[in-house]
Order: structure tokens, then sequence, then C-alpha cells
């Protein structure tokens, strides 16, 4: 098997997979390339470096990240997009993920090669794409951002229905039946292990934002929001979490078997946190 000319960095969202696979392929190429070498080009006193950011030992900061790229022969764009790349890796929060993330999606080169993973970023982070999707089962459905937009709680703008179907039918969620309908179908494709956690966490806030927002669209009639706030033990908290993903599971079932899908989009959410630190010396 012939060997790529060039290692392209925008098929990357994982800095030290990019790392790894161009320490690997210039070493391939015979050329005295190894982890000392590296150092001495980019004025590194550590001749280990590079293997140290590989094995997840070191994050690259801003001014090591600049200067990685320059003894990489990265220029121009594919520099900065490098530069986000390590942003992305060292963030430690969602907000700064996502502006990293958000930094790595703008560039050209990015959006040439990686258009699932920002379509599986749209399908998470907009609410109303997987409601609509959900809508497609019903044989009422019309693909028509027309008759999309106001059948949903809160309505949405033509221009977002619009965009919800070329997401969908982009990630092969949405297909056309024989009868020439859109009608979902399970995905044939997986977001990246780079940015699936990103994309989840995102969906999650999304959904937690629409169930705020519920107290003051919604009769109490159409809701049911409550909480409970109790002590336990890690004993008991994984008990918890067993018995609400059993739970889960139980729904998932009870909803596959049913023969009529409804007439109603709803979502459910759950959530177990804790609020306290774990109180184990008594107060002084």
């Amino acid at each position: 098997m012939s060997r790529p000319m060039r290692i392209q960095i925008f098929e990357y969202l994982d800095i030290r997979k990019y790392l790894r696979d161009i320490y690997e392929f210039r070493k391939a190429l015979g050329r005295g390339f190894s982890y000392r070498a590296f150092s001495r080009k980019a004025g590194l006193k550590s001749p280990n470096h590079l293997k140290r950011v590989i094995d997840g030992e070191r994050d690259l900061t801003v001014d090591m990240a600049v200067t990685y790229a320059e003894a990489l022969g990265l220029e121009g764009e594919e520099a900065r997009y490098f530069c986000d790349l390590a942003a992305f890796s060292r963030a430690k929060t969602t907000a700064d993920k996502n502006e990293a993330y958000r930094r790595l999606a703008a560039s050209r080169g990015y959006q040439q090669v990686q258009r699932l993973d920002a379509a599986q970023a749209a399908y998470h982070a907009n609410w109303y794409v997987p409601v609509i999707r959900e809508m497609a089962s019903r044989p009422t459905f019309q693909a028509d951002p027309t008759w999309i937009a106001p059948r949903l709680q809160p309505s949405i703008t033509r221009a977002e229905a619009e965009e919800a179907l070329r997401i969908l039918t982009s990630l092969g969620m949405l297909v056309s039946s024989r009868k020439g309908k859109l009608a979902p179908k399970d995905p044939v494709v997986s977001t990246g292990a780079e940015t699936r956690g990103l994309h989840i966490v995102n969906f999650h806030r999304a959904m937690l934002q629409r169930a705020a927002a519920s107290m003051d669209l919604l009769p109490a009639a159409e809701r049911d929001i409550s909480s409970l706030t109790f002590s336990t033990n890690e004993e008991g908290l994984a008990v918890l979490k067993q018995r609400l993903q059993s739970f889960r599971q139980e729904l998932v079932t009870f909803l596959s078997e049913q023969e009529n899908h409804g007439d109603r989009v709803v979502q459910l959410n759950m959530q177990l946190f804790p609020l306290s630190k774990v109180l184990t010396e008594p107060p002084k």
C-alpha cells in the first residue's frame, strides 16, 4: 500500500494523534527524523518533549504551539489550525472547548474535510434538529420548512427548519423512501471520538434550557418538573445511577414496541449530580 505524500492536518481533531502520525510518517521516510532531532530543530532543551506531548504527559502552551508549528514547517492557515488544535486539547471547561472548536470549525480547510463533524455539532447544538427527526416518523409529516417551522413548540424560523433538514439528510438520519418522502433512518456514521463528548454536552445543555423555558411556556398539566434533594454515599450514588440507566432502557424498550408513534414529540431529561463535597470530617 502506497503511503500518502503528506499528512493533512485538517483531517485531525486530536493534536496528539496528529503528532503521532506525522512523527511515524517522517521517521518512515528515513531522513534521520527522531524525537531528539525534532527538539534540536525546535530549540527545545528536552530531547523527549515531543514524545511526552504525544503520550499525554504534557500540553502545548500557546507559545509552545507556535514553536511546534514552525518546527513542523506549518504556515498560514495550517499553522493557525495547529495552534487552535492545541487550545482545544488543553481546554478544561466546556466553554473553553467550545470556543476552541468554534475557531477550528471556522477554518476553510476544516470545512472542506470535516463536513460530517460540523453537521454532528449542529445536530447536537440545536434542540429542534432531533425533534424534527422524530416528527418525520409520522405519516402526516411534510419535509417542507414552511410546514415544519410553526409546528414546533416554541416555533422556529423557516430558515432554521430548512437548515435542520439539510443536517439530517447529510448525516443520513433522514432518507428518501420509496414514495419519495423523507423518513427516519438509523445514522450510518458516528461522530469522531475527539468531539463526541463535546457535542453531547452541548446537546444536554440545549435540552436543559428547553426544560427551563417550558415552565413559562407550558401549563403545568402539560409538563412534569420536580426535584429531590437528599444525602447518600458513594455506594448509594452508584446504585442510583444504575437504576436511572435501567429505567431509561426500559423506556427505550417500551417506546420501540409501540405500534403508534404518537402525535406529539416530547423530551424527558434525567439529572443526578452532587451538590456538596464529600463530608468526611466533623466541622471545626
